[in-house]
């Protein structure tokens, strides 16, 4: 295995439904999660404001978390669960 595929293995590894249970609490930050699902910290919390994270995040004073169980599903089912937005 070359080093460059090696690399690709750990990080495909550090961000699975398996590992995610076992180490992530309840909720994680916008940072982690958009780790997991491949896109960089900056186009989450794009998706956050616009509503279209694919996953339930919560929203906490001016932050923001998003819920590990909701991530797992969209991970496993590669359905998204946008948050309701009222207007």
């Amino acid at each position: 295995m070359s080093p460059v595929t090696a690399d690709a293995n750990v990080e495909s590894t550090a961000c699975s439904p398996t590992q995610i249970r076992a180490t992530w609490g309840g909720t994680s930050s916008v940072a982690d999660a958009s780790k997991a699902f491949g896109f960089s910290r900056a186009k989450g919390y794009d998706l956050v404001r616009q509503g279209k994270f694919p996953c339930r995040v919560l929203h906490i004073g001016r932050g923001a978390r998003v819920i590990t169980a909701s991530l797992l599903r969209v991970l496993e089912t590669g359905e998204p669960e946008y948050n309701r937005v009222n207007n």
